[in-house]
């Protein structure tokens, strides 16, 4: 729990001792065996750091935003004075461990230590002995007029800052946003030095002050001067002359001129006077000194976190002593705290807000709580009765900063409310401008808000640096609605015409437009807003349209297919308003075509996209779209089992990039080709396209693969894979899969990385390398589901369902993949369909269903002759030489005879490894025959051509059926 205010007068003499170290943050000492020794300043703020947290990993930007509060420093300087730190400490050195990393999270103090302290001092102005020495020192502790102490947490550092600086007497002003504690600040700081520093402290709200006038008599009657000239200032700075006091004045921000020019003149004629002010902007005096207040830590990732973990952030641990002290038989449970993570996120580490909601949780309860402020932000939630009526609600809060706004920027304010998320200057001088407000006054407006602190500013990002709190835009969005529908659709409108603007600006070439999207990543909300409200009742179609079709680009960017889908649909509504045949047309038909394929299945929806798309781009001449849609087309047709159609869009696609004559349009053509190929069965040929594809590519580039849809390099290289296996190159292909599949991984674009486990998977179970496959199957499982890829999520069972049916542990595999097919079949989905139903058949022959088996292999092939998926003909032929052998043991002959179609279409495809396979098996049946020599001929020519793969499945077994072949000869 956090020291209390009376704790946090101990803790500036506390001492930690640890090993032969003692260490007095106050004294900034630190002393080995006694004796003193030298440290920099960085390396002792963090060892403080660490030894007030015993036990707590802090996080590197936590330890960062405490040693360098002011300034911005990358992690190798923490890094650097971390190590310096250590060598000081001997850390590691005879046995000795202070201080463990936890790797890519932060640091923690780990060896036990003794804390100790002297006597804790009184409260200053109580009628104890230490207070009475206090005064018998020379100073008069004077606290009356001060309000009490609240209990502060999460506020050493501010609270030792502030301090440290008023020791000697200045102009100190301590600026933040409403609720964000800042009253509560000063307060402590005042009472904490009351009785060291200054003979008097007085306090004095200015809230009670509306007449700017007013100002000069409210500080002297707060030193209890009377005041009876006309002058009241005169009087006061009388009084102050030669005095050693501190002037706490809150709430400046509505009196502010008044305020500036008053502690102008204290300073001049008074200066052992010093000033404690709070507002919500600087008072821009001479010789101020301003302290940002920032909200409390907390957890920008609450999900990442254990519940201790959690609950040790200032902003939860607040809340948490809020709602227990509000309810003392208040318990939390199980998911309690990333609950209140999830609040205190939402309520952006804001102290008022906070403890607003944690008196909610003591009555209501935290999961009650959390829905209620999930469905709206309450901003009538009431606080603490004593407290000062412009803190009790969230409401009173804002209206306080209201009602001080010119009409000007009360209307600038509540426009601001349109804006989801961040927002640029530039967007908030054209959205808030018209007729009323022109932008050059919208601009100087958002930055008097800023300084304010209604608007929060963020100056590491030119797109978004400005932005509301939530629930600040709550209050706003109340406060536009007073203007009328007229106002807010107005307003509206010219938000969404802004973005369209912006995403018109992506620029062309899929470089420029990987870019742009990158850039736009925080204006998400914005655009989402803009298009929710183009399409809705009050919107504009002749918006809504281009909007969507300039938004495809940024929502494939970030994988959002689903949302893109819904997007596109809506808009191809709203052809006939005169975009038909257009480019954006063009855009919305390409995205939704690629979208439906991926997310929902090979529909003819998405079919019937893909065909228009192309039409499109060959009436406009656009040669590089046509690459682009012929890539997506062959995919689609292969994906429904249409190999000869495949081929053929490929084919397509070699005549347009010859037009084009760039080589990346010869390597995405020659891609395509090779891959037809590969699937139509010439392995051969295939090889040839895929390598000189590789030849004329680029190293994959993100812009391209979002820009394609998917990565035609990383296909090409899959293919090869595929290819080298069917050619008896076992090791090599596993290399190209593993190599293809960790490329895809790092360009992280979810579809490209599920074409490549598709595909790298058949290469890992042909191989055996069933655990490689497992692994893979992992991680394809979590990304299918997290993009809802329903193709791909069944995918994955039958992938494993053939992974258990390989490894000979069948269990319910059969009725899996049977599961697995029909849904497939359902969504057109007919690429995996042969590799499933092979894996089906061995399932089957396990269990002994020979004759479902042999029903299943007849329909397979008679579909892969049709069909034109003629890869793996060879391997479902021996398939069913073996059934024909279970149900026909007479019947050798015919075995035997399907046998040699299987051997003699592997060689015409040039696929060796259907070869071997194809070869062992008809080995078996002579040797069964007693034909030992034509067995041992057949696999010795097989063993010339096997240079490599010694450790995978197949070839272990032809070294098997060779050895049983020399014991048989042996006995002759």
């Amino acid at each position: 729990m956090e020291p209390s205010s009376g704790e946090l007068l101990e803790s500036l003499s506390t001492q930690y001792a640890f090993g032969p170290f003692c260490v007095v943050p106050a004294k900034r000492l630190i002393a080995k065996n006694g004796i003193p020794i030298k440290i920099g300043g960085r390396a002792l703020d963090l060892l403080i750091a660490l030894l007030e947290n015993p036990g707590r990993v802090l996080s590197k930007r936590e330890l960062i935003r405490r040693v360098w509060p002011d300034i911005v420093v990358e992690e190798g300087s923490l890094r650097f004075h971390m190590n310096a730190l250590r060598r000081i400490l001997a850390d590691g050195e005879g046995g000795a461990r202070y201080i463990a990393t936890q790797v890519g999270v932060g640091y923690a103090f780990v060896t036990p230590i003794e804390k100790t302290h002297p006597e804790p001092a009184a409260t200053p102005g109580d009628n104890s002995p230490a207070s009475a020495g206090v005064e018998a020192v020379g100073y008069v502790s004077s606290v009356g007029s001060l309000p009490p102490r609240a209990k502060l947490i999460g506020r050493e550092a501010d609270v030792r800052l502030i301090a440290d600086h008023l020791q000697q007497p200045k102009l100190f002003t301590v600026v933040g946003p409403g609720g964000v504690g800042k009253t509560s600040l000063v307060v402590d700081v005042a009472h904490q030095i009351a009785s060291h520093d200054y003979e008097r402290v007085r306090f004095v709200d200015l809230a009670q002050v509306e007449d700017a006038a007013l100002v000069p008599s409210a500080l002297a009657g707060s030193l209890d001067i009377p005041v009876q000239a006309e002058d009241p200032l005169f009087v006061l700075l009388a009084h102050l002359r030669g005095r050693r006091l501190l002037l706490v004045i809150d709430n400046c921000e509505h009196v502010i001129d008044a305020v500036c020019e008053v502690v102008e003149q204290i300073r001049d004629a008074a200066p052992g006077v010093g000033l404690l002010a709070t507002s919500r902007e600087p008072l821009r005096a001479k010789g101020e000194y301003v302290h940002w207040l920032n909200p409390l830590d907390f957890p920008s990732e609450p999900h990442h976190f254990a519940s201790d973990e959690l609950l040790a952030f200032p902003a939860l641990r607040l809340f948490v002593e809020r709602a227990t002290s509000s309810n003392t038989t208040l318990a939390l449970g199980e998911g309690d705290a990333l609950l209140i993570a999830d609040m205190c996120k939402r309520l952006e580490g804001m102290a008022l807000p906070i403890e607003l909601a944690a008196v909610r949780v003591a009555s209501h309860g935290v999961k009650p709580t959390h829905t209620s402020l999930g469905e709206r932000f309450s901003l009538g939630w009431s606080g603490r009765r004593t407290a000062l009526p412009r803190h009790q609600t969230l409401r009173a809060m804002f209206d306080w900063s209201y009602d001080i706004l010119s009409p000007a920027e009360r209307l600038a304010f509540a426009r601001l409310s349109i804006f989801v998320g961040p927002f640029s200057q530039e967007a908030a001088a054209q959205v808030i401008a018209d007729r009323q407000i022109d932008s050059i006054a919208a601009a100087a407006i958002l930055d008097d808000l800023a300084s304010k602190g209604l608007v929060t500013v963020d100056h590491s990002d030119s797109m978004s640096a400005y932005r509301l709190l939530e629930m600040t835009r709550a209050y706003t969005r109340e406060k536009l609605t007073l203007y009328g529908d007229s106002e807010v659709n107005a307003l509206a409108f010219r938000h969404a015409a802004f973005y369209l603007n912006l995403l018109g600006k992506l620029g062309g070439s899929p470089e420029e437009i990987f870019t742009g999207s990158a850039r736009l990543a925080s204006q998400l909300g914005n655009i989402r807003s803009a298009l929710e409200w183009s399409f809705g009742p009050h919107g504009d179609p002749g918006l809504a349209l281009p909007l969507a079709a300039a938004s495809t680009h940024l929502f494939l960017h970030f994988s959002l297919l689903v949302e893109c889908r819904t997007w596109c649909a809506r808009a191809t509504e709203l052809l006939s308003l005169g975009y038909f045949g257009t480019p954006a047309e063009l855009e919305l038909q390409a995205a939704l075509g690629l979208v439906l394929m991926f997310t929902q299945g090979n529909t003819e929806a998405a079919e019937k996209a893909l065909l228009r798309a192309l039409d499109i781009a060959v009436s406009l001449n656009d040669r590089w779209s046509q690459l682009r849609l012929l890539g997506r087309l062959q995919i689609f047709y292969e994906r429904i089992g249409d190999f000869a159609s495949s081929l053929a869009w490929a084919e397509h696609a070699v005549q347009v990039g010859a037009l084009i004559g760039d080589p990346e349009a010869t390597a995405i053509a020659a891609s395509l080709a090779g891959i037809s190929h590969h699937l139509l069965g010439n392995q051969t040929l295939a090889r040839q396209e895929l390598e000189n594809s590789l030849r004329h590519s680029l190293p994959s580039r993100r812009s391209n693969t979002i820009h394609y849809g998917f990565d035609h390099r990383n296909r090409t290289g899959l293919a090869l894979a595929r290819t080298l296996w069917l050619q008896g190159h076992p090791d090599q292909a596993q290399a190209w899969a593993a190599q293809v599949e960790a490329e895809a991984a790092e360009l992280e674009h979810a579809v490209t990385f599920c074409i490549a486990v598709i595909w790298t998977s058949c290469v890992y179970i042909w191989n055996g390398d069933l655990e490689k496959a497992t692994a893979s199957l992992d991680t394809f499982s979590r990304i299918s589901q997290a993009n809802a890829f329903r193709p791909y999520l069944s995918a994955a069972k039958g992938l494993r369902a053939a992974v258990a049916i390989r490894s000979k542990t069948a269990g319910n595999a059969v009725s899996v993949l049977e599961e697995s097919l029909h849904q497939l079949h359902g969504m057109r989905y007919e690429l995996l369909t042969t590799s499933f139903e092979i894996a089906l058949a061995e399932g089957l022959i396990m269990e002994g269903q020979h004759e479902k088996a042999a029903s299943l292999l007849a329909r397979t092939i008679d579909h892969c002759h049709q069909s034109g998926d003629a890869f793996a003909l060879p391997e479902l032929l021996r398939i069913q030489a073996g059934v024909v052998q279970a149900l026909e043991p007479d019947n050798e002959g015919l075995a035997e005879e399907i046998l040699t179609e299987s051997l003699q279409l592997s060689r015409q495809q040039g696929a060796r490894a259907w070869e071997l396979r194809t070869s062992m098996d008809l080995a078996r049946l002579w040797l069964d025959q007693g034909r030992r020599t034509q067995a041992s001929e057949l696999l010795r020519a097989c063993r010339s051509w096997v240079t490599e793969g010694f450790g995978t499945l197949d070839v272990r077994e032809l070294h098997a059926i060779e050895q049983r072949i020399q014991r048989a000869q042996s006995l002759d």
